[in-house]
């Protein structure tokens, strides 16, 4: 990985930890749900954050290496990027 995004995503990790945490806290407390829920959609943008740091890295990595060398690399490459869109329009 590339180190600035390693520690940046590393750091974006301790962040949806302790929001998880917080969440479990707020159900064991029988906390009002609206601010679970809040809290909720929050560690969901979190993690939204924490994929477009990986898409990143992978890009300017593996994608980068694989696009270079061409053929079934390249072609492996694209589909492996038409994977993750796919992914990450069957959400929620």
């Amino acid at each position: 990985m590339i180190e600035d995004i390693k520690k940046r995503a590393l750091h974006r990790t301790k962040i949806i930890e302790g929001q998880l945490r917080g969440i479990e806290k707020m159900i064991d407390n029988d906390d009002y749900c609206v601010d679970i829920i809040t809290l909720s959609l929050a560690v969901q943008k979190s993690l939204g954050s924490l994929n477009k740091l990986l898409v990143e890295n992978h890009l300017r990595t593996h994608v980068t290496e694989m696009y270079d060398a061409g053929g079934e690399q390249r072609d492996a490459a694209v589909a492996e990027l038409v994977r993750i869109f796919e992914l990450s329009n069957n959400r929620g």
